[in-house]
């Protein structure tokens, strides 16, 4: 190693950082927006994040790899399980972990019991954020600083912040470079996720799914993609992906009457795959049935979980 080299590794700074809260507390809008690009799907829905997604942040002075990972909850079926338990491996391994409460609810007993669960982690430095401050007043955010500041003793930092309006942002990425061992980058510049092109478009199809579902069947929902390959001669490229729920009548919902609503999912995802490949798509949906495959270990295995 040159002496300009070792001069770079003792001056940067790189490691991972992961999120964790209960579900719909902004976890994957702050991934997206401290990358500064979408490599999360968002819904209302809990337990949206199913894989622990890897967006990478490149500053100045070093880099960020944030693992993205489900909302820790309590688990109904083995596919929750395995949601929990990927969680408890991502906290492991990380460098920070940055427990996320939003400014518009008082703290409860599930984030004291996930703050609480950090001791299980000694080797994280600790990070409090309080998220969507942008949607509450100036006294609703300083009684939730005050809540969040009390769950423990060893925070490294308390930052409240809005991912929406980017207020800041820029704060909490220095906070948390700062807690990082010195270092090289992990991943080449330019990269932003190590995310696999047919992982994400699975992702944008499920994200188009969800919406406007209700009830248990956001749950139900996978998406696995058959096939992408360029149209010979065109600019268009050819998607082809299955929708897999767990009962017929969760089928007829995704259909929707006279094939409306499918439709619908496919001209609202098509939007987004175009614009992750880059070129026109033909994207074609089928709906599948797979009984009850959160609980089936084979099933969870074929579709990647």
């Amino acid at each position: 190693m040159t002496r300009e080299n070792l001069t770079m590794t003792e001056q940067t700074r790189s490691g991972f950082v992961t999120f964790v809260g209960r579900p719909n507390v902004g976890k994957s809008t702050l991934t997206n927006a401290l990358v500064g690009e979408k490599i999360a799907i968002i819904s209302d829905k809990p337990q949206t994040t199913r894989r622990a997604i890897r967006g990478i942040l490149n500053r100045p002075d070093g880099q960020l790899v944030i693992v993205d990972t489900p909302g820790i909850h309590k688990p109904r079926t083995l596919l929750g399980e395995r949601l929990n338990d990927l969680v408890e491996q991502v906290l492991g391994d990380v460098d920070v972990i940055g427990f996320c409460v939003p400014a518009t609810e008082k703290v409860g007993p599930g984030d004291r019991r996930i703050a609480a669960s950090l001791d299980g982690y000694p080797r994280a430095k600790k990070v409090a954020i309080v998220t969507k401050t942008d949607a509450a007043g100036r006294d609703e955010i300083t009684e939730r600083l005050m809540e969040v500041d009390a769950l423990r003793e060893d925070w490294a930092a308390v930052i409240p912040l809005s991912a929406l309006t980017r207020d800041q942002l820029d704060v909490l990425a220095d906070e948390i470079l700062l807690l990082m061992p010195q270092g090289p980058a992990l991943y080449p510049e330019g990269v932003t996720t190590d995310e696999s092109e047919e992982d994400r478009i699975a992702e944008i199809i499920r994200e188009a799914a969800l919406d406007g579902v209700r009830d248990e069947l956001p749950h139900s929902i996978a998406v696995v993609v058959d096939d992408i390959a360029p149209r010979e001669g065109t600019d268009l490229t050819d998607v082809h992906a299955s929708i897999v729920v767990e009962r017929d009548s969760q089928k007829v919902i995704i259909i929707g009457r006279k094939g409306a609503r499918l439709r619908d999912v496919g001209a609202r995802a098509r939007a987004g795959v175009e614009e992750l490949l880059g070129t026109r798509v033909f994207l074609g949906l089928h709906v599948k049935v797979a009984k009850e495959w959160q609980r089936d270990p084979k099933q969870l295995g074929r579709l990647g979980f």
